[in-house]
């Protein structure tokens, strides 16, 4: 094997610039928040005035303190976090179970069954139909409404089979059947402790995909008291409406409109520092999980 002073001119250069090439691509992608996060202790005047690209000016957490002392935010807050759990929960509790029964040999029709889920991925009945759907199982304005449909992601779900094809071989199935352990006690002693990766996996993806989600809510929610904090967010970002009970403290109507930029950038780290502290516990599991059918043998 070629030492590492053996190597070509051409392969430093090749080295360096994907070295560059990497460097400014995590620029790019790490700035956008570095930003938020100084601009939402900052003085807004500052912000306003383009003066915080590198550090912040003017130290503030009027922001933070604002964006606590909101009932709406709060409870938010409190919902995303219920349905983010309660969601995740559910879909990992279903997406291992079915993944793994079908991914059993010995399960008459399985092909058949996975055919039809993976017909959905294709075809789709549609948002009226769904909503009908839902209204018709009196799951209207609850959380049901949000966690039950689309419980079952079928990329998860194959995902999940093709794990327990790659991992669980047929022979530790049949030398428990030996010993007497019936599918359940074999399932739940042998397959989970053994599919931690699978699960890190589905759980990191479903807790995004809950957290982020908003237009379920939109569509299924009318109680304002149950709404999840990116609805919130949604109409101060998007609708920029900012509760000016917020702010009554702020005489002048232009610091108003500044201290509501400030809020803004507050309520994205916010939302997002959830997120960002669940990664590093599930990265360990995540990094092998998601190399689940890269390569064979």
């Amino acid at each position: 094997m070629a030492s590492l002073r053996s190597r070509s001119r051409g392969d430093k250069i090749f080295d360096f610039v994907n070295v560059l090439l990497f460097a400014i691509l995590l620029v790019i992608i790490i700035y956008p928040l570095y930003f938020m996060v100084i601009a939402s202790v900052s003085d807004p005047t500052a912000v306003n005035n383009g003066q915080t690209y590198l550090i912040p000016q003017g130290f503030s957490i009027e922001g933070y303190r604002m964006i606590f002392e909101n009932d709406s935010i709060i409870k938010g807050y409190k919902n995303s976090f219920i349905y983010t759990v309660v969601g995740t929960t559910i879909k990992v509790a279903l997406t291992i179970s079915a993944g793994y029964v079908l991914s059993r040999k010995d399960v008459p029709g399985r092909n058949l069954v996975m055919f039809l889920i993976v017909f959905t991925m294709f075809f789709q009945g549609g948002l009226i139909p769904t909503y009908l759907l839902v209204k018709s199982f009196n799951m209207v304005n609850t959380i049901w409404a949000l966690v039950i449909p689309g419980a079952v992601q079928v990329f998860q779900l194959i995902i999940a089979r093709t794990f327990f094809q790659m991992t669980i071989p047929d022979e530790l199935l049949e030398a428990s059947q030996v010993d007497g352990s019936s599918d359940f006690r074999f399932f739940f002693q042998i397959v989970l402790p053994l599919s931690l990766p699978i699960i890190a996996v589905i759980a990191l993806f479903s807790a995004v995909s809950e957290w982020n989600s908003y237009f379920k809510a939109l569509v299924y929610l009318q109680d304002k008291d149950m709404q999840p904090l990116q609805i919130v967010l949604r109409q101060i970002l998007v609708q920029n409406q900012v509760d000016m009970t917020m702010i009554s403290d702020v005489e002048a109507e232009s610091a108003r409109a500044l201290a509501a930029e400030q809020i803004k950038y507050a309520l994205i780290i916010v939302a997002s520092l959830p997120m960002l502290l669940l990664y590093p516990f599930l990265q360990r599991y995540f990094v092998k999980g998601v190399m689940i059918g890269s390569v064979k043998g």
